[in-house]
Parts: C-alpha cells; structure tokens; sequence
C-alpha cells in the first residue's frame, strides 16, 4: 500500500467521542476528541461529535484515509426507524429494567448473558414496550456505522452479545423467532469485516473521499485490548467509568456475568463490573482526584471496608441487581476516603480475576492496565498489593485499537488480490 494511506479509528466512549489515525505501518498520526454536548443517550450528541472531529481532521490526512472503524460502549441501546432517525433517548449500557425479569426467564429459559436484567435483551423489550414492535433496535457503534454508510441494518457481532447472540453458533435464540419484533434485530457481521464504501453524500459532508471503505468495528474495551499490544500471559483492565477485565482464551467461557468475544478469529473472555471511575466522580473532580491521590501511602491500609458501586446492583464479579453500595462511613480526611474507595475499586478487581479463575481461566502473571484510571499511580500500586501481581499502565486509546482493526482488514484484503 501507498505511504500516504491511513486509518481512521472512532472511539464512542462514555463521556464523549476520540477519533485516532495511524498509517500502513502502525505509526499514530493524529488523535482529538470532543465531550458529548449533552449526554450518552443523545445520538444526535454522537452524530455531532463525529461530524465535527471528522471535518478537523488535517487535509493532508484526512485524503488519504483509506478505511475506518467505530468502537462504541457495549449495551448502549437505541430504538429508531428503518432510516435510522431516533425514536427517543438511548438507553444506556448500565441501566437496569427489573421490570422484565419475568419476560426473560421466559425467552430465554436456558440463561446466559442476555437473560440479564442489565443488559441489552431487557433493555430492548423495554424500548419494545415504548414504541412499539414496527422498530429497529441499534447499538452505539452499530448506528453511527449506519449513519457512515446510510444503511441502518447491519450489526456487529460483539456490540450484540448483550442482545443474545451466539458467536459459536453465529445465530439468534430459537425462541427469538417468535417475537412480533424479530425485525428490529440487525443482521450481523463479523468484526474486522469489510462492510460497504461510506455513502457519498456523507463522505462529502465530511470531507471525505467516497472510496473510505467501512469496516465492521468492536466494543470498546475490545478496542481498548486490540490497542494494547497483550501478550499469552497477560491480564487486561480497563478503568474507565467502570472496571473491565479482559483474557484471551483457548475457548469460550461459561458463566454468570461473563462475555466471550471473538476478535480476529482469537477468543477474549471476561467481565465488566458497574463500579469504577464513575463511583470516584461523584464525589471528587478530576482535579481533586489528582491531588488527594498524591496524599496517599499506598503501601498502607484505610482501614474503610466500602463497596464503590455508583448504585444499587452489580452484574460482574456478583451477578446481583440488588446489591447495595457500601459508601460510609466517610472519614473527615477527604484523602482518606478517596483511599478507601481506590481499595474497594481494587478489591472487585482482584475477585474478578480470581472468579475467572475459578471458571478456569490461568490467573495473569501480569496486568497491563488501559483506561483514565490507568494514569493514577498510587491506585496502580493499591491494585498491585491486592492483586498480587505486577501491573503495566497502557496509556494507547481505544480508538487506536479500531484504528488497527481497519488497517488489517484492508491489508488482509490486499493479500488476497
């Protein structure tokens, strides 16, 4: 390929939208990102933030992109009609819909990770029960890819996990065949798959040549490990607004809570836990987080027993919707507690891996640690002691990690020529 091709990887977090591009070889061009005007559920928000990062990008890059893909977070669900326009709010990946506990236990009697009340499954029939079966049911990623290409009906396999599908039987529940909504199902494609050119009246929106091919992206803390650079032994956290851990595997996983992905035709298993820096962020700024952190002696103990959930109900390494957070008692030393927070944070962390190893998966001989709370070194150092093991921080965006995915799709399909 051409030195002057480059990738393009879009990263649809939870605060807000990072774009990256890398060439040919690897190399990282350029990165920004832009904060949602109003918030996650606002799909006009991820339009918006993608519009505007896109018509940025440099010209000199920006003509020479060749392929892009989207990461987006995982469970983010929106009802809209068949040309994509949004019928209300999105539902969020962390909201719970208790209220369908008796229709999953019924469609899906067998479990798995879709019977669950947090995720996608009950949070599309409740978006069912709004508006309607005559709908289409959309993650993030997926719908922001159906903008690109003005085509709504694709979905990507990992985005849709938490809607039931089945990446060893590459299919949907039989009993999904009786539901009035079947339809609002995507078809689904395999991740790192070409799907189609960008529509032209979109690339001229942007900016964009009409040939940038759209390639089938992840979740985002798949893009965060495809930007990782893990190796056989290691262990992937991701600490964002929640704690996610990550593992290649031989073979799928089952149980409670988990999520097997396939990634370029190599199985990642794992587990995401509703605490993390969202849990910080309601009591401390970013700023305070920076300062008071720097107060503590990691090698100690607080002395606090907390359980940092941001709310009532916790779905990895406890599948439990009624668990309670343990917030207090709150010390008078703000840096005390932030301490105690930072320990329980590390605490759910370690019995997530040790839960995973009880499902067989070896426990990591090193944890290689991604996300906005991997730039903390005194929580790095807190999570060491109760892990027991060494920890890298990975300071690489998702959006790398979707960048790459692009890149090898197309050099895959180079190969083939």
């Amino acid at each position: 390929m051409p030195n002057n091709f480059y990738f393009l990887g879009i990263d649809l977090g939870t605060t807000g939208v990072r774009i990256t591009i890398i060439n040919e070889n690897n190399q990282e061009f350029y990165s920004s990102s832009m904060n949602y005007p109003t918030s996650l559920n606002s799909s006009e928000d991820w339009k918006i933030c993608c519009k505007n990062l896109i018509i940025d990008i440099p010209l000199n890059l920006k003509e020479g992109i060749k392929a892009l893909a989207i990461d987006g977070t995982s469970g983010t669900l929106l009802a809209c009609d068949t040309k994509g326009l949004a019928l209300g709010p999105a539902l969020a990946y962390n909201i719970h819909c208790p209220e369908q506990k008796q229709h999953l236990a019924k469609l899906i009697p067998e479990g798995g990770i879709a019977s669950n009340i947090g995720n996608s499954f009950a949070r599309a029939l409740r978006l069912v029960s709004i508006y309607g079966p005559n709908i289409i049911l959309r993650h993030q990623a997926d719908w922001i890819t159906g903008w690109l290409i003005q085509d709504w009906q694709y979905g990507e396999e990992g985005n849709n996990i938490r809607l039931g599908w089945n990446l060893k039987t590459e299919s949907w529940p039989k009993s999904y065949e009786k539901l009035n909504w079947v339809n609002a199902l995507p078809k689904i494609i395999r991740s790192g798959r070409i799907l189609a050119h960008i529509a032209p009246e979109i690339a001229q929106k942007l900016g964009l040549k009409s040939k940038v091919v759209i390639v089938a992206g992840t979740t985002d803390s798949n893009a965060a490990v495809l930007a990782s650079d893990i190796q056989k032994e290691d262990g992937i956290t991701v600490l964002g607004s929640t704690i996610v851990l990550k593992r290649y595997v031989n073979n799928p996983i089952k149980g409670v809570g988990i999520t097997n992905h396939r990634i370029e035709d190599k199985w990642l298993c794992g587990g995401a836990s509703n605490a993390g820096g969202v849990t910080l962020r309601k009591f401390f700024s970013d700023k305070e987080l920076k300062d008071l952190s720097n107060q503590i002696n990691p090698e100690s103990n607080s002395g606090l027993n907390l359980r940092p959930l941001p709310s009532e109900g916790e779905r990895f390494p406890i599948n439990d919707p009624a668990l309670k957070p343990i917030l207090e008692p709150r010390p008078i030393s703000d840096s005390l507690y932030l301490h105690g927070l930072l320990e329980g944070l590390a605490n759910i962390e370690a019995q997530g891996w040790h839960k995973l190893m009880e499902l067989g998966v070896p426990y990591p001989k090193r944890i290689i640690t991604l996300g906005g709370g991997a730039r903390n070194p005194q929580w790095r150092r807190i999570r060491e002691r109760a892990l027991g093991i060494p920890i890298q921080t990975c300071s690489r965006p998702p959006a790398l990690g979707v960048a790459r995915l692009a890149l090898r799709a197309i050099a895959r399909k180079a190969s083939k020529n």
